[in-house]
């Protein structure tokens, strides 16, 4: 797998990582189970901090590779 390739993929992983931990926080929040749902909340923020990351990675690889003509 080329390092653009392994960049977008992990970026999607996080960002769907993110995505169940917003949901969890949800549902423990709507439980009524207030910290549960924070530390899912700050999972899934680092969860986005660092697909955002990844992806900002892979625009600048983009950029180098192929934005030279």
């Amino acid at each position: 797998m080329s390092k653009l390739s392994e960049l977008h993929k992990k970026a999607a992983e996080h960002f769907t990582h993110a995505a169940r931990h917003h949901g969890e926080a949800v549902k423990a929040y709507e439980a009524g189970h207030h910290e549960k749902a924070a530390h899912h909340a700050l999972t899934a923020s680092a969860h986005e901090l660092h697909a955002h990351g990844h992806a900002q990675e892979a625009a600048k690889t983009h950029a180098e590779e192929y934005g030279k003509k």
